[in-house]
């Protein structure tokens, strides 16, 4: 029984090309691309993964892996994956933002910790809405419909040295500019009302000169900011929601679906 080194390199390609897409939307994919998540788990995953789309995707082009083209080919999965999952992380970027701008109104600001999942520090109503998120991806069954897109994008984007083309990336300009308007919608309720608190104090401040704002207002300002956090979170998930559905349509425009 001979072997010749085409059938060889076909046989490596066939598995190697569609695991770099699927690493690449596992390192930065949500859930997935935790830190907080082992390498080995990840590793597991993203091996389980490529073992289940195999069947279901079409053939790949008997390339040897090491060539100039193969390389190329290596280097379109590696963008298509990365841009899938980046669609998705864009929108935990914009409840991180939210809770940055509502804890800077409310006073706690200071009040941050070492976010695990990113490995930097980050406000703790950041952490709180990022932890929220998660929470609604996951009940949402989110990380089913990532992978059902996943399968999809090898119908759509085959493994080929021609993918993702300046149309898909102006598509992910545009949603990244939508997720910074998600965050102002997301922390505009709760910004708008303790800026009528701030506005009440100075108004309080120029009646009662002799008044301690700092030692009066920062305790009232924190205690009605989390009674409005309270409040607020019924629409919070109304726009996680909102953000969740836009972000995969995105995502299905982007691999060439029907959005």
């Amino acid at each position: 029984m001979q072997i010749a080194s085409a059938e060889i390199a076909a046989w490596v390609g066939g598995f190697l090309w569609p695991l770099t897409r699927v690493a690449a939307l596992a390192s930065v994919a949500p859930v997935l691309g935790a830190r907080t998540l082992p390498r080995r788990v990840r590793l597991m995953l993203v091996l389980a993964l490529t073992w289940a789309v195999l069947p279901l995707a079409p053939p790949v082009p008997a390339v040897e892996p090491l060539s100039p083209t193969g390389v190329l080919i290596a280097a379109q999965q590696i963008l298509i994956g990365l841009s899938m999952g980046f669609v998705l992380r864009l929108v935990f970027a914009a409840l991180e933002l939210g809770g940055h701008m509502i804890a800077t109104q409310m006073g706690l600001g200071f009040a941050s910790l070492v976010d695990p999942q990113n490995g930097s520090q980050t406000p703790l109503l950041s952490q709180f809405y990022s932890l929220l998120g998660t929470l609604v991806f996951l009940s949402l069954n989110g990380h089913l419909l990532l992978v059902q897109l996943l399968v999809d994008s090898f119908r759509t984007l085959p493994v080929a040295a021609v993918g993702v083309d300046r149309d898909a990336l102006w598509v992910l300009a545009t949603w990244a500019s939508r997720t910074f308007a998600g965050a102002v919608l997301i922390s505009l309720p709760a910004v708008a009302s303790l800026l009528v608190v701030n506005l009440a104090f100075g108004v309080m401040t120029r009646a009662a000169p002799q008044l301690n704002i700092f030692a009066v207002g920062f305790p009232i300002t924190l205690i009605l900011g989390l009674l409005i956090l309270l409040y607020n979170l019924p629409t919070l998930l109304y726009q996680l929601n909102g953000l969740f559905d836009e972000a995969f349509r995105t995502i299905g425009q982007l691999i060439g679906g029907d959005g």
